[in-house]
């Protein structure tokens, strides 16, 4: 099990990595066009992300700043937020890779931030949630790069497992 959310680390850094790489040729004002996403533009989006990711992280580490608001916009240009995810990125790496069989069998509780009220949850199927919001939401970042005209940027997961940094995990 431990190999299987190793994988989605390494692709989850893979895949951001792509998007901001396609992010980066944007203009100021395309990056924070409001392009009808569900945080708006590209630049709502991708923070969203980050914002969700360390909401997450806090909850399973019980380290780490994380916002209330998981629409805040934790910062406005594309190059700091860049920095961020990807030491976001590199702290989920290193949190997973460092977690055994039976943390990710266990469990762990949380407060909501909708109706602040306590979860308790298996730490495995959480684990799989959070790596499916990140492929949700690099959906919709993909479909504001559409809107604004830029060129396709292939996120598959069978990419990533056929390119060089994914093959350990194929």
């Amino acid at each position: 099990m431990k190999q299987h959310f190793m994988m989605f680390a390494a692709y989850n850094q893979w895949a951001n990595g792509r998007l901001y790489d396609a992010a980066a040729d944007l203009s100021d004002e395309e990056f924070g066009r409001d392009v009808g996403a569900v945080f708006g533009s590209m630049l709502g989006t991708l923070n969203h992300l980050l914002a969700v990711d360390r909401v997450w992280m806090k909850r399973f580490t019980g380290e780490g700043d994380a916002p209330s608001n998981t629409a805040a916009i934790l910062h406005r240009a594309l190059s700091v937020l860049r920095q961020a995810r990807e030491a976001e990125d590199r702290r989920i790496a290193d949190w997973v890779g460092g977690m055994s069989d039976k943390a990710l069998a266990g469990r762990f509780s949380y407060m909501t931030l909708t109706d602040m009220r306590t979860v308790s949850q298996r730490v495995a199927p959480a684990l799989s949630h959070f790596f499916n919001h990140q492929t949700h939401h690099r959906g919709q970042a993909h479909m504001c790069l559409t809107v604004l005209g830029r060129p396709s940027v292939p996120l598959d997961l069978v990419l990533f497992q056929r390119s060089e940094e994914g093959r350990a995990y194929a």
